[in-house]
């Protein structure tokens, strides 16, 4: 199974700020030594045309040039750098390229990706770029060139908070899907309405989670027919993250993951997977739940390899 990482982009971040950057590098290291069937790869760059497919041109080019407003910053939690700028650009190309490698294999992944705050003119909760956005777009674009019916696209966000940039950006699109479970009382505190919302209370566990997601999955059945599924697995429902809210266990998290990949799985839709958030104060914890969404991914991508003709 195919991986894609943008770990050796480093951001500058200034001593003590709550981003934990080093899970990507500790994430490497331990597929490397668990899980060395996954060929991890370098991400490549988004190009300023694959991005403009879900961003403005104004904020391309305010980012790339250094231009961008200190507010415009601030909402997104990082300083700007040439180094943010790259790492934005390969974080998006990590899930072009993994859903083009899921249309061909049936699962790949992203080691970071799932900057679903960013909306078409701007960022926020540490997110740049919206690679779940461009990513849907640019596989319309080419899937359109080669079969008869458009491509249809479920986003799966089941990252913690909610969606929003997403969420606005296909609000009036309906070739896409969007999904999004998350804490109600949690950030951002200013939601956009997705297709489908599911608000959690405050301290929900593995059971009422489990089921609230096997509902979800019903209706976007009843309402979509995906020919490609990207899914958001944050780390960030874990019961110890800092900034989660919810009580979800090691085994809560993989059910979930196992319930995602079995939906697509059973329907034969390609499924590509980013990490999105992540915040537990041991950062050991966070990767340990994404090791095991990559774990069951294997799995999954080894049941399509053994479907092949």
């Amino acid at each position: 199974m195919r991986a894609f990482n943008s770990a050796q982009y480093v951001l500058p971040l200034p001593t003590g700020h709550r981003f934990p950057m080093g899970r990507y590098a500790l994430l490497r290291e331990k597929l490397e030594l668990h899980l060395p069937q996954v060929r991890m790869t370098e991400a490549p760059r988004a190009t300023d045309g694959e991005l403009a497919l879900a961003h403005t041109p104004d904020w391309i080019a305010a980012i790339s040039d250094g231009s961008v407003s200190a507010a415009a910053m601030r909402e997104i939690g990082f300083p700007w750098s040439e180094a943010m700028v790259e790492r934005s650009r390969r974080s998006t190309g990590a899930t072009i390229a993994a859903c083009r490698t899921a249309l061909a294999e049936g699962v790949a992944g992203n080691m970071a990706g799932g900057t679903h705050h960013a909306s078409a003119s701007k960022g926020g909760g540490f997110c740049v770029f919206n690679d779940a956005a461009v990513a849907s777009r640019l596989m319309q674009a080419e899937q359109g060139r080669r079969a008869r019916q458009p491509l249809q696209v479920a986003v799966v966000d089941l990252d913690v908070h909610q969606g929003n940039g997403t969420a606005s950006i296909f609000r009036n699109d309906p070739s896409v899907f969007t999904l999004s479970m998350h804490g109600q009382k949690n950030f951002p505190f200013r939601k956009e309405a997705s297709d489908l919302d599911v608000e959690l209370p405050d301290g929900c566990g593995d059971s009422d989670y489990l089921a609230a997601l096997e509902l979800a999955l019903d209706e976007l059945e009843r309402r979509c027919n995906p020919g490609l599924l990207i899914y958001l697995a944050g780390a960030d429902p874990f019961e110890r993250d800092r900034l989660g809210r919810l009580k979800l266990s090691f085994d809560g998290l993989e059910a979930r993951d196992r319930r995602v990949f079995d939906f697509a799985w059973r329907r034969r839709i390609p499924l590509a997977f980013a990490m999105a958030g992540g915040y537990a104060s041991d950062i050991a914890e966070t990767v340990q739940v994404q090791l095991n969404t990559f774990r069951v991914a294997l799995s999954y991508w080894q049941r399509w390899q053994n479907a092949a003709p």
